[in-house]
């Protein structure tokens, strides 16, 4: 019992974990004073994948900005395309362990594949156990996501104190002047 209690446990907080994983890698390109900008090129591009438990290769830096690039535009509705979520995961192969206290899955794959592998499979977890809560936000001026945990489904922002409270602040102003 206390087993199985303990790899519920590390199960959800693999989940968690990939979630992160997920929205750290669809908000690596945020508008930051009216300016796009982009954690996976430049200068400290590396460091960003290695802070995630990457390798920070070119190579995967790249697989990375394909991936996230790709779930922006199905997120957003723009594309149906999912080429780049199949070529992520082509090398990849779940494999099961089977112990005493259940199975639990290991992830195979190269290196320079694994974090967008797991950030595909993440996105697969949050679309198909929490329908319609992975979103953009509704500031048309931010570039950032948001999976929505609230009960009512109907977080809107991927900040209340920042976009949120923007974004209420000139519906406010606007219905002053109207």
């Amino acid at each position: 019992m206390l087993k199985a209690a303990a790899r519920d446990v590390k199960e959800r907080w693999a989940v968690v974990e990939d979630e992160n994983l997920l929205l750290a890698l669809l908000n690596s390109a945020p508008v930051i004073d009216g300016r796009p900008t982009d954690a996976l090129t430049g200068e400290g591009a590396a460091d960003w994948a290695r802070a995630l438990g990457g390798s920070g290769t070119s190579e995967e830096l790249a697989r990375l900005r394909e991936v996230r690039d790709a779930l922006h535009r199905l997120v957003r509705g723009t594309s149906s395309d999912v080429g780049p979520l199949a070529a992520a995961l082509y090398y990849t192969l779940r494999r099961p362990a089977v112990s005493a206290a259940g199975v639990t899955w290991h992830l195979e794959t190269t290196p320079d594949e694994e974090l967008a592998a797991r950030a595909v499979l993440a996105w697969s977890r949050v679309i198909t156990e929490l329908p319609r809560r992975l979103r953009p936000c509704a500031n048309e001026e931010c570039n950032l996501f948001l999976v929505d945990h609230s009960r009512p489904g109907t977080a809107r922002w991927c900040s209340m104190a920042a976009c949120g409270n923007r974004m209420k602040a000139r519906t406010h102003a606007r219905k002053q002047r109207g």
